[in-house]
């Protein structure tokens, strides 16, 4: 029997729909060829809907998007919405309410990208940043008082339960087990200024490592000196694992140097539920409709969504055909420098599997 997926897409705003587009494409055939089958059902959630209807999401959406097997993103924001207005009611609304509690993302350069680090190239950059994606700062616990005075006050909290903290290092171990690479896992905190907040979090760490995973290596690095490292030594790095503000500050200095958002890929992830996969950079609106936009990013996420649900092989060879275009195809990743069109991309990784 044919092994079936159901899969949410949500294009949404400005080069969102085009970038989703070809990572369908690509999915698809990579589904053909390996005999598994994909369900899309396509949601108008993003900023058109919200001008139209005053609703950011509706309510019933939550328990909708728990019906699929994943969900498959475009882009967020709109430049006639007010910033955070989307975001937070789509993005961060779905990820709290399906308690995508982790945020993966790989930093891998290709061949054929650019890094703005010096001497640095593939065989350098290749790490995994587990990033705990429903607590900490983002919660929003806190708040202001006498706002608008010269006495104002304004307090927001990072609160995190031990529940929390320790199932993101479960998944951040057996992510660095299974990934197999250089069996170490190096968490990233501040426990010389945070010292109850990380001090919870390395205990755990180290308490963790050492019952129930003693063959992988445990570092730890403060998150000043990790952005240090990810900047000079980014080969030192196998998988990085830490709490929601420092992931979301250190994820996008490691796609800067794998070469930008247009390659970078993330994933939020329930491991018991639904996950949720979206390329990095954002709705790009001046390149809307032009058919420039660079989907290679989406394509991953694409990718990333396959190695979630287990098939693994078509995951491989998606990348494999990745690498070949970004190695032996594209001239830049650029919007409308790569040599190609956005649709022309798609087909190239499409054909390449």
């Amino acid at each position: 029997m044919t092994k079936s997926y159901k899969i949410a897409v949500i294009g949404g705003d400005g080069t969102g729909p085009e970038v989703a587009r070809e990572g369908v494409k690509v999915l698809k055939a990579a589904a053909a060829k390996h005999g598994f089958k994909l369900d899309f059902t396509d949601f108008d959630f993003g900023g058109d809907r919200y001008l139209r209807t005053g609703e950011v999401l509706p309510p019933s959406a939550p328990d909708e998007m728990r019906q699929f097997d994943a969900i498959f993103l475009g882009a967020i924001g709109h430049p006639d919405v007010k910033p955070g207005i989307l975001e937070k009611g789509i993005l961060l609304k779905l990820r709290f309410e399906l308690d995508q509690y982790i945020n993966l993302r790989p930093v891998k350069l290709f061949p054929g990208v650019e890094t703005p680090l010096k001497n640095k190239g593939p065989e350098h950059i290749d790490y995994v940043v587990v990033r705990e994606n429903t607590g900490g700062l983002y919660t929003g616990i806190g708040g202001v008082s006498m706002k608008g005075t010269p006495h104002e006050v304004a307090v927001q909290s990072m609160v995190y339960s031990h529940e929390q903290v320790s199932r993101c290092l479960r998944y951040a171990f057996e992510y660095t087990k299974k990934r197999a690479k250089n069996n170490t896992l190096a968490l990233c905190g501040k426990t010389n200024v945070l010292t109850y907040v990380y001090d919870l979090w390395e205990r755990a760490f180290h308490a963790m490592g050492a019952q129930f995973y003693p063959e992988i290596k445990r570092e730890y690095f403060h998150v000043d000196a990790t952005c240090m490292w990810m900047v000079k030594n980014p080969e030192w790095f196998d998988v990085i694992v830490t709490g929601n503000m420092f992931g979301d500050i250190i994820t996008d200095l490691g796609a800067i140097t794998q070469g930008g958002m247009g390659i970078a890929a993330g994933g939020n992830i329930n491991p018991e539920g639904v996950s949720m996969f979206e390329p990095i950079g954002g709705s790009a609106p001046k390149y809307t409709g032009k058919n420039v936009i660079n989907p290679l990013a989406a394509i991953c996420a694409g990718q990333m969504m396959l190695d979630t649900l287990g098939e693994t092989a078509a995951a491989k060879e998606i990348e494999a055909s990745v690498i070949n275009v970004t190695a032996n195809k594209l001239k830049s990743l650029a919007a409308g420098q790569m040599g190609y069109s956005t649709q022309e991309v798609g087909d190239l990784v499409a054909n390449g599997l």
